[in-house]
């Protein structure tokens, strides 16, 4: 019989009805002492052909199979280090349904220490044959190899490659396998006021000798010290002994894990963390103990220019009482306020006045308050006296951090500094950073150094270093000290950096080196071991042992991080099914299990505590009825809690385009999937992309994606590094019958950073929702949309309507716009800082994307846009600060009011040719200034429609106030209450 293409879900039928036979070749008994060394390994291919992905290929079914799309093809198994090997299995399924076919593929293999395939078997043709061996072929090898892979390059049976098993049979060749044993902490029983040492013990039950490495210790998920390990020989084990300081009272998981970055290649990389069966128990040292439990502000939304006053809630959750007396100290912005607060009885919580007031600024601050500020009391534990809070105020997100320039700051280095034009795209690191300006440190010794204005015990350090001259990034470290000594090296990576390419379209670029790059920037945090008051200089420095060939600093983020919240009642902890942190191990099925337990109504919400947990596949709903390609069944009816989005933090090492098995090959294989009441907060989310789609349409994946229906509510989540944040919305032809779009959806406290494409698009008929208080910086397209598209259900009710952007902070998009609006109506756009968009607008109204009409109304009011617009398409279209394009079809309703524009790289707003309408404008109580290269007003000649100028003032625009360009079919009416400005 000539090949036949089976669903897997056809094919687990027949063999339910007993009409498919499983048989599997014996071992020869030759190779008795061998074993299958691909199972459970990663594998990828070249190319998949449908839905028959590469993670088939070895997931123990032979009823399920890869199949490639074409011919030449490939497919790798990595076996994570040497082994010598005896034979190769390729097996397909045995039912005489698939008739007999041939396969011409030839066999090679890397060692770990190469970086070339070589041969091991030559191309010859293997006859698959399921009467004769089963639609089994052995193919005998010899040689030592850590990556396998087969090369198709013909199939009688079918227009690719089909491999429903791969076996690989062999013996790990001799290397090293670093374990951990006998932890210990000494004292054994300690109190909040003892320091703390965890002694373990590093084995090297392998076969070769081990290289230096390092071990980490963890308590409660988190890693509180490291130590360095030496070289050890085969079957040597050596002690290690890492101080991890005074601890608050409470119980602590604790584990050990050696060889934290993968270093060192090992026969088996499994087993390199320890977890002890008892918990390290804290008690509590006798004496008061003073914290900070809340702040209250009146009014609790001011608006700006608004007198602030505040109460801070102190607590004493010591033994014995605390005197009246101690000072308790507020600071707000650069204002800082006192408060006496009573005497606090143990166990007690007292409310203290806080003297003065604030001035409220707009965008909001951070409040940090201190109990115990002048030090009168010595507490049990003096780390635990600061806590800190937002509070907005008029424009932007009240983000927890303050933000350092590095060119404002001290440095010996070199200034970087834009063009006139502020070019994109051809390698232009000034462009690129925050305010146009960077420094460049190039020799030992360099730095940057600046003195905080707000407490912190963390940093995130956004930065450039070389790529690796292959591509694909390279990892350096620079050190941080702090009034003067030094603090720690700080990691830095190119890994999501560095996209090379002359196109526009962002899926024509590569990750290949050759000649103009774009992307340069990427961020790097860490927390800090102790907090650091307000005062601090900080510093980053080039030490020898720094070895990038060049660091430029852009910015400087400082955060007091508040510790990791306790786990809520009813909330049961993914620890329970199964998930490990800090391990390395993917606790994806953990984490699924528990999430389906919630969605059961098994369990009341899942709660992940601090630490890192590696996550390898979506977290989404099995479908039992295998509609579709791919799974596009998202999680409904579920709660997931974390300790917080420094503490509780997913991640994933393996590529979408190379994980297989994912649900769709847009939305990767990390984060979840939402259709309908999901609550997440307090987490971050951490993919692995490198690029938007080019080097073979490898997409970097969706953090948060689905219907997202009503219900749902997301806060405090941190993503980076994932081609979308947040995709709001399915077509209706993903499953017709769970059609389900966004209503009421509300997301606060996001800080999405380093994407390839938008941070938050609300698609497919998402209505009613809203995004608040939130942060992005370096997103790959719009950082924020509402996108009316036409794959809905019914295009006269599913539009994207009354959806909200309020009190966001958006930086630096590297491709497209700060804010897009297509189609639709009742959108608004309020109260927004937006500053250095590469090319496109600060905010954009388009109907482009073949979207829905616009009607009604669009509000654009009481947003702060600065350096922003820029030229894209070859450079020939320039953008200005407010951009309206009626591509197709018009733009009616619009109101742009109480707006600052400033510092525009061309106009201040544009109305752009189109084959559509701008009717009835109004421009009220806008200020524009310094239109760099434009105009303050711009219609274009092909622009058509009015507007109406109220309380308008433009000063120092190149080209004039207002432009009506020779031809345009635009008209104004009213005049800038302030004419151009001389230069």
């Amino acid at each position: 019989m000539r090949w036949k293409r089976l669903s897997e879900r056809s094919i687990t039928g027949l063999l339910i009805a007993g009409l498919v036979t499983v048989g599997l070749l014996p071992v020869q008994a030759a190779a008795a002492e061998a074993t299958d060394l691909a199972r459970g390994k990663t594998v990828t291919a070249s190319g998949s052909h449908g839905g028959f992905p590469v993670v088939n290929a070895n997931d123990g079914q032979v009823n399920t199979y890869w199949e490639s799309n074409g011919h030449p093809s490939n497919l790798t198994v990595k076996l994570g280090a040497d082994a010598d090997l005896q034979s190769v299995v390729i097996k397909l399924n045995p039912d005489p349904i698939w008739g007999t076919r041939t396969q011409d593929f030839q066999v090679l293999g890397r060692t770990q220490s190469g970086t070339a395939f070589t041969s091991l078997k030559a191309r010859a043709g293997y006859v698959f044959n399921p009467a004769t061996n089963q639609n089994t072929v052995t193919v005998p090898v010899s040689g030592r190899a850590a990556d396998l892979q087969l090369q198709f390059f013909s199939n009688t049976g079918a227009p690719g490659a089909q491999v429903a098993e791969i076996q690989i049979l062999g013996t790990p060749a001799p290397n090293p396998d670093l374990t951990v044993s006998a932890l210990s902490w000494s004292p054994s029983s300690p109190s909040e006021t003892d320091n703390i040492t965890v002694q373990g013990t590093v084995r090297n039950i392998g076969t070769a000798a081990s290289a230096a490495t390092t071990v980490d210790v963890s308590l409660g998920g988190v890693v509180v010290g490291s130590a360095p390990v030496g070289a050890l020989a085969a079957g040597a084990s050596a002690p290690v002994s890492v101080p991890v300081g005074k601890r608050p009272q409470g119980s602590y998981t604790v584990s050990a894990l050696v060889d934290p970055t993968d270093t060192i290649i090992e026969s088996d990389n499994t087993n390199n963390s320890r977890t002890t069966a008892s918990p390290l128990v804290v008690g509590q040292s006798p004496g008061p103990d003073l914290e900070v439990r809340s702040i209250t502000s009146s009014p609790s939304n001011p608006a700006v220019g608004a007198a602030v006053s505040f109460t801070v809630a102190v607590h004493n959750r010591g033994t014995s009482a605390v005197s009246a007396g101690t000072v308790t100290r507020l600071t707000v912005g650069s204002t800082t306020l006192n408060g006496t607060a009573p005497a606090v009885p143990a166990g007690a919580t007292v409310n203290v006045p806080i003297s003065g007031s604030w001035t409220a600024a707009s965008g909001g601050a951070t409040l940090t308050a201190t109990a115990d500020a002048t030090n009168l009391v010595a507490e049990t534990s003096e780390t635990n006296n600061v806590l800190a809070r937002s509070i907005v105020v008029g424009r932007g997100a009240a983000v927890p951090y303050t933000e350092y320039e590095a060119e404002d700051a001290a440095y010996q280095g070199t200034l970087l500094t834009s063009d006139a034009e502020r070019t994109f795209g051809h390698t232009n690191f000034a462009t690129e950073s925050s305010g146009r300006k960077s420094v460049r440190l190039n020799s030992t010794g360099e730095y940057v150094e600046f003195t905080s204005t707000n407490a912190s015990n963390s940093i995130v350090v956004r930065n450039s270093i070389p790529d690796a001259a292959g591509g694909g990034g390279r990892q350096a470290t620079i050190s941080l000290y702090a009034n003067g000594q030094f603090v720690r090296k700080l990691d830095l990576s190119s890994k999501h950096s560095w996209l090379y390419g002359n196109t526009d379209s962002p899926e024509g670029l590569t990750n290949t080196p050759g000649g103009d790059a774009r992307r340069l920037f990427d961020e790097s945090h860490a927390l800090l071991a102790q907090t650091y008051p307000a005062g601090t200089k900080f510093k980053l420095q080039r030490d020898a042992g720094d070895n990038a060939a060049f660091y430029i600093i852009d910015l400087i983020d400082l955060e007091q991080v508040a510790p990791p919240t306790a786990q809520p009642s009813g909330c049961v902890s993914i620890t329970t099914y199964g998930a490990v942190a800090n391990d390395g191990i993917d606790d994806t099925a953990a984490i699924q299990r528990a999430v389906t337990a919630n969605q059961n109504g098994q369990i009341g919400c899942v709660w992940i505590p601090a630490g890192q947990w590696r996550q390898e596949q979506k977290i989404l709903t099995d479908d039992p009825l295998d509609r579709g390609q791919w799974n596009q069944v998202g999680i409904r009816d579920v709660t997931i809690r974390g300790a917080g989005m420094w503490h509780s933090q997913l991640y994933t090492l393996t590529p979408p385009h190379e994980a297989g098995g994912i649900n769709h090959p847009h939305e990767g294989n990390f984060g979840f999937d939402i259709d309908e009441n999901t609550k997440i907060s307090d987490i971050a989310i951490f993919g692995s992309g490198t690029i938007r789609g080019g080097d073979g349409n490898h997409e970097g994946g969706v953090a948060l994606n689905g219907r997202f229906g009503k219900n749902t509510k997301i806060s405090n989540v941190w993503i980076e590094h994932a081609n979308v944040g947040v995709w709001a919305g399915r077509d209706y032809d993903n499953i017709q019958s769970l059609w389900n779009p966004g209503d009421g959806v509300e997301f606060t406290g996001m800080r999405i950073r380093n994407t390839y494409a938008d941070g938050i698009n609300f698609a497919n008929g998402t209505r009613n929702s809203t995004v608040y208080n939130s942060s992005f910086r370096n997103t790959g397209d719009d950082a924020l949309a509402v996108w009316s598209s036409k794959y809905v259900k019914d295009q006269s009710v599913d539009i994207g309507h009354d959806n909200s952007f309020r009190n966001n902070t958006i930086q630096l998009p590297w491709r497209a716009n700060g804010i897009a609006i297509y189609g639709g109506y009742g959108n608004k756009i309020e109260n927004n800082i937006i500053s250095d968009t590469m090319n496109y607008p600060a905010i954009m109204l388009a109907t482009d994307h073949d979207p829905l009409p616009f009607s009604g109304q669009t509000l654009i009011a009481n947003n702060a846009l600065y350096r922003t617009g820029g030229a894209f398409w070859n450079e020939d279209q320039e953008f200005g600060a407010i951009t309206l394009f009626p591509q197709n079809l018009p733009i009616p309703g619009v109101t742009i009011r109480d707006t600052d524009i400033i510092d525009s790289t061309y106009d201040g707003i544009q109305f752009k040719t189109g084959g559509g309408l701008m009717p009835d404008v109004k421009i009220q109580n806008v200020r524009i200034d310094k239109s760099n290269n434009g105009s303050g007003i711009l219609a274009m000649g092909g622009a058509r429609g009015n507007a109406t100028l109220t309380n308008v003032t433009i000063t120092n625009s190149r080209d004039g106030h207002v432009l009506i360009e020779p031809g345009s079919q635009f008209t104004i009416s009213g005049s800038p209450t302030a004419a151009r400005a001389k230069r």
